[in-house]
């Protein structure tokens, strides 16, 4: 029945089209061949160019790396002013303390600022800190007082670092109690005496 229905079928095609079926059907192969080709040819096409309209707005959005902005001098404040710029708002500087002189650590805001290894620092004077090498809390201040010379030369060294590496932009005011100690005038000349004699 089936090798009937194929002889009708072929002498039909012969009939109409002059050509043997086999030459029929390799020529609608090769022509659904084709379709499949081009079908293939625009989704591909279209993929790669959605992927590279995602890849362009990717790059666009990652090459705006914010610019850090020039220092800019604050002057004399306050440690309460200064902790305003610990680097929780990125639109202000980041800015340490050492020996009462404010640097601008902006630059440098992986290390300094939130979520980096020394954020404890950020807005802070940290001269004992940076002395003893310590992160306690009690050690974030200005009094040096009592510390040893090889602490006061390792501070000496941190304040080196600074002045070289980042732009003095201010300084701790002196409040009235610290003045009327004198402990800053001591806590200098004693700095500047055991420094030198290590050297």
């Amino acid at each position: 029945m089936a090798l009937q229905l194929w002889q009708i079928l072929k002498e039909a095609i012969l009939a109409f089209f002059l050509y043997s079926p086999l030459v029929i059907l390799t020529v609608l192969s090769l022509f659904l061949v084709l379709l499949f080709v081009i079908a293939m040819y625009q989704m591909a096409l279209g993929w790669f160019t959605s992927l590279l309209a995602d890849l362009r707005a990717r790059s666009s959005t990652t090459d705006e790396v914010p610019r850090i902005p020039q220092p800019v001098q604050v002057g004399e404040i306050t440690e309460n002013e200064l902790r305003q710029y610990d680097g929780s708002d990125p639109k202000k500087p980041l800015l340490m303390a050492i020996k009462h002189q404010i640097y601008d650590v902006t630059t440098s805001r992986m290390a300094y600022g939130p979520g980096g290894p020394y954020a404890l620092f950020g807005g802070r004077e940290v001269s004992r800190a940076l002395a003893k090498m310590s992160f306690e809390e009690k050690d974030l201040t200005w009094d040096i007082s009592g510390l040893s010379s090889f602490e006061l030369e390792a501070l000496q060294d941190w304040e080196e670092k600074f002045m070289s590496k980042y732009t003095k932009v201010g300084t701790v005011k002196v409040t009235g109690s610290e003045a009327d100690s004198g402990i800053h005038s001591d806590i200098e000349i004693g700095l500047n005496v055991n420094v030198e004699s290590l050297r």
